[in-house]
């Protein structure tokens, strides 16, 4: 399809532009909250929870307990595509402690659940029914469930549990698999293949040519706190909201609980109301701690047995249940002038996938946006392969997209003579290179120009292998990293006011990027109270709204809501004020929250506090609750965080180890509302793209689907001495047109990191690698 029918170039505004407002606020005005004199935005704040998580007295879903709960084991399949024939539970139905074994001869008739990206509740990873029939899908696929006193004699009876199978053809090998490629109904909700113009014909004609191919291995999720939930069905009195009947009570590590209140309930054939999750702390998500078989299994055993459960993935379970980033092999050809102007850019390939899930790994993502170029070929075909369900794992798309991308890019630097910074320099785009919109913020040169600086790029040799300090060659490259901003409809906020503070209330997520900490800030700078007074709730399916932490949209999301509640607050306070009050016949538009009140914007005499108004109406409290406005911010301008990534590599002439000495981000990602937890995040972010550029792997056996390294001994991440020094930068330049004036930045640190490592590789050593991970055998 096209994505431009329209004029890309001069002052011609894209289609819809006149028509909306000029900014996503009804009153067409920038957030106050981004200016920088607001007290509190900005400060590095140390994390609310802090304590909690160092004391130890933060619980997590595997720390709950029910009275009378027993543990549970899962037995996982070992084909690939086939069916069960038998299951000998007998040993295991007569171990000490055993309460039940669950398989798909005796488990409770459950629906399909519906499937994230494809269903409005979706939230599962697939829509395979889950332990109905004997049918297996994949190896690894839960079979059979065992429920014990103990964990230990859960395990125990699991590993006593035979299983025999009638497999048949699967489809396990990528290499075969992509010879069957089909381009899939839509990526991410957009179209599988966009162009502009005819990038083929204009590549073929191009002065200069860079025409590579870039492939990354499937990874998988490993959280520091491994999928867990603890659960209960309550009937009457057992019920802590008070509902009669049937309630579903779960502690679960979820990084989307009113999602997963939905999809249980289509699951399980009961009302939402009978369903409360809740998710305080989150060790770590990334996109898997959606909804997968183990919650479900959990559910329907609890409800088999009449006892609670907890279950808790081991690593290698995480491994088998829970789905992870495919992999991917990716076409990236440049055509550019002498002057390195890009002419062409294609940026195709295909993704392992499988027909029940519904995400093509985005790997085109970044390069919608990123470059100017006349003409834009992007393209997504997917091999289906008899598979766990491949999932969202940190910044899908673009953390592998901008390794082939930014690589190539580095390739035709390097064939030009040219600096690869100034190369990206000539190609910057005025508007969105694919959709024609103008982007809301876009200040990547001034990141790249001033961490340039900073890194001391100057000092890069322009000849590969030229720096060396005895056996090691030392290299510099960089690369550019984008996310794009996003804000999710569905997004409210409840806000109970008190004479001594307020408490905000939103079901969102806290999964260690420090989300409680940051909305406590904000909070305090939008209601005018200090910190202290402010408390926030979250992670809990009965408060107001449906917000996911995920997409780096969650900040955005909650902004948008506590801004629509803090509206609704003045309202209501407005309402309350009598004849003798000096805001009598203010309306909300004139009025600032401030000095724990309310007050007159420009007039320091017309203020009350929110004690004396609470206190003159008879109150000992007000609550609103209101519903972000729509985000029609993103059909006005193209929106995205955006950053430069520099690297120091050293490679061993003689072993052929890489060893990353520096690293250093630069970001341009509107306002920074915490200085200390972005720091952190920036800092997580690259650290995982060490991972993905240098050892993570999962390795999948191409003759039985079997992932081999399951474990954390044999699946390698990044450890204390694989960490170089990272030092971390901002424009903290913020965006007019969102919330706070501020971007996610959960995701973008893990952008830009494989390629900038890998053209540091290059540059120290002269042998690119177009393959991840780099490992010492491909540079021997």
């Amino acid at each position: 399809m096209s994505a431009l029918d329209k004029e890309r170039s001069g002052d011609n505004q894209p289609a819809g532009v006149a028509l909306a407002g000029d900014y996503w606020r009804p009153e067409g005005r920038p957030d106050p909250l981004s200016e920088k004199w607001r007290i509190g935005i900005g400060a590095p704040l140390s994390r609310v929870d802090g304590a909690e998580k160092v004391t130890g007295s933060a619980r997590f879903a595997g720390e709950f307990t029910f009275e009378g709960m027993v543990y549970a084991a899962l037995v996982y399949s070992a084909i690939a595509n086939g069916r069960i024939l038998a299951i000998d539970r007998r040993e295991a139905e007569s171990m000490d402690g055993v309460v039940l074994v669950m398989t798909h001869e005796n488990a409770p008739r459950l629906n399909t659940p519906p499937v994230f990206l494809r269903s409005p509740n979706g939230a599962a990873g697939d829509d395979h029914p889950i332990m109905q029939t004997d049918r297996v899908h994949w190896n690894g696929q839960p079979v059979a469930l065992v429920l014990a006193e103990t964990q230990e004699q859960a395990d125990a009876a699991a590993e006593s549990i035979r299983v025999d199978y009638a497999a048949e053809p699967a489809m396990t090998d990528f290499e075969l698999a992509k010879t069957h490629a089909r381009q899939p109904d839509n990526v991410l909700g957009g179209p599988a293949e966009i162009t502009v113009g005819d990038a083929d014909a204009a590549f073929e004609a191009a002065a200069h040519q860079i025409d590579a191919t870039y492939t990354t291995p499937r990874h998988n999720h490993n959280a520091i706190e491994p999928h867990a939930l603890t659960l209960a069905w309550t009937t009457g009195d057992g019920d802590e909201s008070g509902r009669e009947g049937e309630t579903l009570r779960i502690h679960d590590a979820s990084q989307c609980v009113d999602l997963a209140v939905a999809s249980l309930a289509e699951v399980f054939g009961i009302e939402t109301s009978q369903i409360h999750i809740t998710s305080p702390f989150v060790g770590g998500g990334f996109g898997g701690k959606a909804l997968w078989q183990h919650q479900i299994l959990a559910a329907a055993a609890a409800k088999l047995a009449d006892r609670p459960v907890r279950l808790a993935l081991s690593r290698e379970g995480v491994y088998r249940v829970v789905g992870g980033r495919a992999c991917t092999e990716q076409r990236v050809a440049l055509g550019a002038d002498e002057q390195g102007r890009l002419q062409a850019l294609i940026h195709s390939g295909i993704a392992a996938m499988t027909q029940h899930n519904n995400l093509p790994e985005p790997f085109f993502q970044a390069t919608k946006c990123l470059y100017a170029a006349d003409h834009i070929r992007l393209s997504i075909d997917v091999a289906d392969m008899h598979m766990l369900a491949n999932t969202f794992m940190r910044a899908p798309g673009e953390s592998v997209g901008t390794f082939a991308l930014e690589s190539a890019l580095d390739e035709l630097a390097d064939q030009l003579g040219m600096d690869p910074l100034e190369l990206r320099r000539r190609n910057e785009p005025e508007r969105d290179p694919t959709s024609g919109l103008a982007f809301s913020s876009r200040h990547l040169l001034e990141a790249a120009r001033s961490g340039a600086e900073r890194f001391g790029w100057s000092e890069r040799s322009a000849t590969p292998g030229r720096r060396r300090e005895g056996e090691w060659q030392i290299g510099m490259g960089c690369a550019t990293a984008t996310y794009p901003y996003i804000r999710m409809p569905g997004a409210a906020a409840r806000i109970t006011l008190t004479p001594d503070g307020a408490t905000v209330g939103i079901a969102a997520h806290e999964m260690g990027m420090g989300t409680a900490t940051v909305q406590t800030q904000v909070a305090a700078a939008r209601l005018g109270l200090p910190v202290e007074k402010i408390a926030f709730h979250y992670g809990d399916s009965h408060l107001a709204g449906s917000v996911l932490a995920g997409g780096s949209q969650q900040t955005a999301a909650i902004g948008g809501a506590v801004i629509a509640a803090q509206r609704a607050l003045v309202a209501e306070l407005l309402a309350l004020v009598g004849q003798d009050s000096p805001l009598s016949g203010l309306s909300p538009d004139e009025i600032e929250c401030r000095d724990e009140g309310l007050g007159a914007l420009g007039n320091g005499s017309r203020f009350e506090t929110y004690a004396q108004i609470l206190t003159r109406a008879g109150q000992s409290e007000l609550s609103v609750q209101a519903d972000a406005a729509g985000s029609e911010e993103l059909a006005n301008w193209s929106m995205h965080s955006f950053g430069t990534i520099f690297c120091e590599a050293g490679v061993n002439s003689v072993t052929g180890e890489v060893r990353i000495r520096r690293l250093l981000g630069s970001f341009d990602c509107g306002r920074i509302l915490n200085a200390k937890t972005a720091t952190s995040q920036f800092r997580g972010g690259m650290i995982m793209g060490l991972g993905l550029a240098l050892m993570e792997e999962t390795l999948f056996d191409p003759r039985s689907g079997r992932v081999m390294n399951p474990s954390l001994a044999d699946y390698h991440v990044p450890v204390q001495m694989d960490v170089p020094e990272i030092e971390v930068m901002w424009t903290d330049i913020p965006d007019p047109h969102t919330p706070m004036g501020a971007h996610g930045i959960g995701e973008i640190g893990i952008t830009g990191v494989g390629a900038a490592v890998a053209n540091a590789v290059y540059n120290a050593c002269g042998k690119r690698v177009r393959d991840l991970p780099i490992t010492l055998d491909k540079l021997l």
